[in-house]
């Protein structure tokens, strides 16, 4: 049997349950006049295995009772098993769409405006190409494994939702192949030069630099009240970087910058188990050191 809030699914297993009963006829019994094993038995019971159209007829033989009617009564069982299982996965997502903050994505078009909860689960699950909500947890279809520390719970629902926007975002985009050394030893001075200049459109060389060392740049609009700034993850064979809007002359947004970059030169991004807290002090220290500094200076980072 399955519950949900408003179905109740009975398998037809229950009515034999009941035939047996009444009979006084042991299950031992009943397999050996269906010519069926007890384990199969014991699983129509239960509910377990389809009742076929063979098994309707043998239970019209041995029960007297139409084949009919247990072909109607596993029909109705399947039909209401499914209406269950739809409910509760309903209400499950339910649980997490009220974690995003929904208005906020509505507000830069990423998902249509509604007020039914329902509604934005179904919005949601197409926003993020998921059956179900709850699969979000799943590290095989939800790779992201470096970000900028989550401290509430407002921030690791902006996580999810930034990190599928960005992973929509990059598949329009044209990209090498990843060059560690080739970021360290060209693209950083190329870099804090750049930032000294102040010219032209920043944002705009910034990704194109990066994409040909293998690094998508994502420009992503702040979320509520997140202190989410950055994201940096492996998506296929592609490589990541998502940050909040492109301001030049703010020092949290270069700070957010280096410190996603350190996650991809560190290899951050490789780890199946996410990042620690030792990785988070080192992206930290690599950041600070060049904006302090404005290069590296020719000092090693691997």
């Amino acid at each position: 049997m399955v519950k949900s809030r408003s179905v109740i699914a009975t398998p037809p297993g229950a009515t034999i349950k009941e035939q047996l009963a009444d009979r006084q006829m042991s299950q031992k019994e009943f397999a050996v006049r269906m010519d069926m094993s007890e384990k199969h038995i014991s699983r129509l019971i239960n509910g377990n295995v389809l009742l076929t159209t063979d098994m309707a007829v043998r239970l019209e033989t041995v029960l007297g009772i139409p084949a009919g009617f247990w072909c109607n009564l596993e029909s109705i069982y399947r039909e209401k098993l499914l209406r269950a299982e739809a409910e509760n996965e309903m209400n499950a997502d339910m649980e997490i769409a009220e974690k995003f903050p929904y208005e906020k994505m509505v507000e830069n078009g990423w998902v249509p405006k509604t007020d039914d909860l329902q509604e934005r689960v179904l919005h949601l699950r197409k926003y993020f190409e998921l059956v179900r909500l709850e699969f979000l947890q799943d590290s095989t279809v939800n790779p992201v494994a470096c970000h900028t520390r989550m401290t509430t719970e407002a921030d690791r629902y902006t996580l999810l939702a930034w990190a599928q926007k960005a992973r929509l975002e990059a598949r329009c985009r044209t990209f090498g192949i990843l060059d560690i050394q080739g970021i360290y030893d060209d693209l950083l001075p190329e870099i804090c030069l750049l930032r000294e200049q102040k010219t032209g459109d920043f944002g705009q060389m910034l990704t194109e630099r990066l994409a040909t060392h293998g690094v998508i740049l994502i420009f992503l609009p702040l979320l509520g009240n997140s202190s989410l700034r950055g994201i940096s993850f492996r998506d296929g064979k592609k490589v990541i970087m998502g940050l909040a809007d492109y301001e030049e002359d703010k020092n949290d947004f270069w700070f957010c910058f280096f410190h996603e970059l350190a996650h991809i030169l560190f290899g951050h991004i490789d780890k199946t188990t996410g990042v620690s807290e030792e990785d988070e002090t080192k992206a930290d220290a690599f950041a600070n050191k060049i904006i302090k500094n404005n290069c590296l200076s020719g000092e090693k980072i691997i």
